[in-house]
């Protein structure tokens, strides 16, 4: 099984986009560990105008993996490309729809001002 991190924060849609993505792509289970960065400000310095970034075991990096071909190059050289579901991604044959991500709505509200996370 492949250990994953996603740096994210509540409401990135690109976050959202790499997780479907990644559930198309990814040959194989996975796990994903989310980690949120608001929480942390060093996190905060490191990744706020860089999430989403995917980060594997060995602490290998890719940012922008929202871009379909980027994550495929990546999982790819990690011997987790699904190359049948790449091919048919790429001939336009694979429809992507987010997942819902009840976990993260049930957030409580206390930890969000206003109901709200802001990277700003």
């Amino acid at each position: 099984m492949t250990r994953l991190t996603l740096y994210t924060t509540l409401g990135c849609h690109l976050c959202e986009r790499l997780e479907t993505l990644l559930a198309v792509l990814h040959r194989g289970e996975y796990r994903l560990e989310r980690v949120e960065i608001s929480d942390d400000t060093a996190l905060m310095a490191r990744y706020a105008v860089r999430i989403p970034v995917l980060a594997d075991a060995a602490g290998d990096e890719l940012d922008m993996g929202f871009e379909p071909p980027r994550l495929a190059a990546w999982l790819e050289a990690r011997g987790r490309l699904d190359s049948s579901a790449w091919r048919r991604l790429q001939a336009g044959g694979l429809e992507l729809e987010p997942e819902p991500s009840p976990a993260r709505e049930r957030e409580p509200l206390a930890r969000r001002p206003a109901g709200r996370r802001y990277l700003g």
